[in-house]
């Protein structure tokens, strides 16, 4: 199993980083550590936790024991019933 970003080998896995939804209201951070932080409109830090990657599935666990998944496909992030795309440089979303 992957930890956070890292792959198998201890290199940053290619699922790091920012995903939101197609309106923006809705966005996942998933930072190197292992952690993320989930923003939902103007309410920064709405969700927090740990997550885990075994292929290209998703593992969440939030700070209060709340535990969700999701799978990548294609360059997008299924995840509870929303889809979330990655951000890149000035907020451009990829598949947007």
């Amino acid at each position: 199993m992957e930890t956070g970003n890292k792959d198998g080998n201890g290199n940053s896995h290619s699922y790091a980083g920012m995903w939101v939804t197609r309106d923006g209201y809705i966005r996942h951070e998933l930072l190197p550590n292992g952690r993320y932080d989930e923003a939902r409109g103007n309410r920064r830090s709405a969700y927090r936790g740990s997550y885990t990657i075994e292929g290209d599935h998703i593992e969440y666990a939030d700070d209060t024991g709340f535990t969700a998944d999701g799978d990548f496909r294609e360059g997008v992030l299924y995840h509870a019933g929303m889809i979330l795309y990655r951000e890149h440089a000035k907020g451009e979303i990829q598949n947007g």
